[in-house]
């Protein structure tokens, strides 16, 4: 039987004092376990929750694109022998957003677009219908594991 893949998590939460509910409904060990759920090899990553103009400042600078967005994932391995590690970076108010009008609650919202972000600091990529599809699977299957319905319906 295969071990569970370790996780070391550094969580960052500047954005507290503007989103105290999102901090409150985030518990480490909880953002711990479903990031582990996504994850198919020992991993080190940094989670940090941010407001709009730190969001839109990374989206712009890194990517281009001059809004906030809901995650942002920064992977560092230049292969597939590397470690996995990488910055998964999620802003609350997109995120909070997002689940109202998606009708879902704030944490089911939330392990979704951790689950996403692990997957992509792991290579995994939605450019392209079949990848999508691939990594769209996938997402659903670690998240109805968890308990959560299929973020896609």
């Amino acid at each position: 039987m295969a071990r569970a893949p370790k996780l070391k998590l550094t969580l960052q939460f500047p954005a507290a004092k503007a989103f105290p509910q999102h901090k409150a409904a985030l518990p480490r060990a909880t953002v711990a376990a479903w990031l582990k759920a996504a994850l198919f090899a020992d991993a080190e990553l940094t989670v940090r929750f941010v407001d709009a103009d730190e969001g839109r400042l990374l989206n712009r600078t890194w990517r281009g694109k001059d809004y906030a967005t809901n995650v942002l994932t920064f992977a560092y391995a230049e292969s597939e022998n590397d470690p996995v590690t990488g910055d998964l970076i999620l802003c609350c108010p997109v995120v909070e957003k997002e689940a109202a009008e998606q009708g879902k609650p704030l944490g089911a919202h939330y392990a979704h677009l951790l689950v996403h972000g692990a997957l992509h600091a792991q290579g995994y990529d939605h450019e392209v219908e079949e990848e999508a599809e691939e990594m769209e699977s996938i997402e659903t299957d670690i998240l109805t594991s968890l308990g959560f319905p299929d973020p896609y319906k």
